[in-house]
């Protein structure tokens, strides 16, 4: 059982020295000498490539780093709040067209309806709109109205 292990431990040795990079090197005397590592200032040519590992994946060019997941959370975060800010305007706008539509038709209904309309001049007394103004007034109405109430 030892000597089995022994053996092992020695073959297993072997495979990590037999994986790594091998060079070819002529030293100082003329000889011909191979090694994991060549000494400084020598020639050395590798014998074999060293052993293939899984590819990296290629990055594309302009292409962003994966994020960690602390940052695709807060990503996640921010475009939520993004999301609720853009439909909170989008609800406020709503509103702000539908409570300027029923404005606008309440004016052109009034208009429209054939009652007498005062109005308050710069001297503070009170006059009463004529016929062509009332057309005039009804025309801006209806803009009004066809442009709020889409």
């Amino acid at each position: 059982m030892t000597k089995r292990f022994l053996l092992f431990a020695c073959a297993l040795s072997l495979c990590g020295a037999a994986l790594a990079q091998q060079y070819k090197w002529v030293d100082k005397d003329g000889k011909v000498r191979y090694g994991d590592t060549p000494p400084p200032g020598v020639k050395a040519t590798p014998l074999r490539p060293p052993p293939a590992s899984a590819p990296a994946p290629a990055a594309k060019p302009g292409a962003k780093a994966p994020l960690t997941p602390e940052q695709a959370f807060q990503k996640r975060q921010q475009e939520g709040r993004e999301q609720q800010d853009k439909a909170a305007k989008e609800r406020a706008e709503a509103d702000t067209k539908r409570s300027n539509c029923d404005s606008a038709q309440a004016a052109l209904r009034q208009l429209q309806s054939g009652e007498r309309i005062a109005r308050t001049n710069q001297a503070g007394e009170r006059v009463f709109i004529e016929d062509d103004q009332r057309a005039k007034e009804t025309e801006r109405a209806q803009r009004a109205v066809s442009e709020w109430c889409r």
